[in-house]
């Protein structure tokens, strides 16, 4: 944990009160790559939680000020640019997140003709 608390391997090292020989050495077994990368995944996951759960806010954000008679013609444009840009992204996820399951489906024998 330490290591995604930190910037460096040193710092984290210290931060648990080794040395950053020892931290090095830890860090090259398959044991420890193992639980960093799940550590890393809950993270991740935790993080993404986190955006999702704020995203409608910001989407709500985003269209206040699109609508908002007292909002610059700048400000207008660069709030339907990002609502644009953000829909043709949630799209590309979409569209990955399927083709992703497609590539896991096992594959089927081909049809006699």
């Amino acid at each position: 944990m330490a290591l995604l608390q930190q910037p460096t391997l040193e710092k984290a090292a210290a931060a648990i009160g080794i040395s950053t020989t020892t931290a090095w050495r830890i860090s090259k077994t398959p044991e420890f790559e193992e639980e960093f990368e799940r550590a890393r995944r809950n993270t991740y996951d935790k993080t993404i939680s986190r955006l999702q759960y704020g995203a409608a806010k910001a989407v709500d954000t985003i269209l206040e000020v699109m609508q908002d008679p007292r909002a610059t013609h700048g400000c207008k444009v660069r709030a339907a640019d990002r609502m644009l840009h953000h829909a043709a992204k949630a799209k590309e996820l979409d569209v990955a997140a399927r083709l992703d399951r497609l590539e896991q489906m096992p594959e089927k024998e081909p049809l006699p003709c």
